[in-house]
């Protein structure tokens, strides 16, 4: 029989790619034995499927915690390190704190709590796949605030990822303040039009 004090955390990000906006984590404490049909890894997800997902989730969880890092902190300190950080975010806000993390991917992480990464997690671990959906769906709910505040990028249509129409707009528009700079299309548009619109 499970032990009903022992915690075990899914967690996963979502925001890696994109050349603007925040990155978000997400972790996550289901209940025991929680129903959650068609629960899957969040790019598997439609966004209709993940809002209901997203609901459900928070109904059926024990805790859960968002991390979100800025896109000049991912500037400053890369990818990775962004990555940590957020993760590390989102575990904080868990009351309990979990006695295991499990992580998708295979990058190092830094909590001092035991933990695995797991390739493919994603697509293998409940946890882990609610984890997916929440960070997902929190990014978007952002990205579609910032698209207020920025509307010549187009966000609420791309989220801030590298579709044509993103580059087609940034090359007009030139990088606004939620662009990653050190994201290779956006550095070649700065360098080459040796501008940075901050407004």
């Amino acid at each position: 029989m499970a032990d009903a004090h022992f915690f075990v955390a899914g967690v996963d990000e979502a925001g890696r790619g994109p050349w603007a906006g925040p990155l978000f984590a997400a972790a996550v404490i289901l209940k025991p034995r929680q129903k959650l049909p068609g629960l899957n890894d969040s790019k598997k997800l439609s966004p209709k499927q993940r809002e209901i997902l997203h609901t459900k989730i928070i109904k059926n969880c024990i805790s859960y915690g968002v991390g979100e890092v800025s896109n000049e902190f991912i500037d400053r300190y890369g990818l990775t390190k962004a990555v940590q950080e957020a993760n590390l975010k989102a575990i904080k806000k868990l009351n309990p704190q979990p006695n295991v993390v499990l992580f998708d991917g295979r990058d190092k992480q830094t909590t001092n709590i035991p933990h695995k990464t797991i390739i493919r997690g994603d697509s293998l671990i409940r946890e882990i796949m609610a984890a997916s959906v929440i960070a997902k769906v929190e990014r978007d709910r952002k990205m579609l605030k910032l698209s207020i505040k920025y509307p010549n990028y187009g966000f609420e249509k791309h989220f801030g990822y590298g579709t044509r129409l993103h580059r087609d707009l940034l090359e007009r528009f030139k990088p606004c303040a939620i662009h990653r700079k050190s994201y290779t299309p956006v550095a070649e548009i700065l360098t080459t039009n040796n501008f940075n619109r901050e407004e």
